[in-house]
């Protein structure tokens, strides 16, 4: 998937080349100016949509990666909570504990 994702980026990285030469050859031309600005604010979007395609989700994305492990992270504590706080579950706990405990 990831060699998908790159030579994905590269075929971009090049249009992305192309369409801002264009733009850049009809800025020149003066009578052209107005379609040669709008290309190259799309050249632009074209080489972020692709330098996108190289990076990993973490890189790209690094506040909502984050924000993902932290809510991961609060349902596993709110999970063990939830099970500590079985009264069957701390009895058999307690149980096995107090065993080791006169073992000892």
């Amino acid at each position: 998937m990831r060699v998908l994702r790159v030579i994905g980026g590269a075929l971009l990285w090049i249009v992305a080349s192309v369409v801002g030469l264009v733009a850049i050859l009809l800025c020149v031309t003066l009578v052209l100016l107005p379609l040669g600005i709008p290309l190259l604010g799309l050249a632009r979007r074209l080489y972020a949509m692709a330098i996108g395609l190289f990076l990993p989700r973490a890189a790209r994305h690094p506040l909502k990666t984050a924000g993902d492990a932290a809510k991961s992270a609060a349902d596993d504590a709110s999970q063990s909570v939830t099970d500590n706080l079985d009264p069957h579950k701390a009895r058999k706990r307690m149980k096995k504990k107090w065993k080791k405990v006169v073992n000892a």
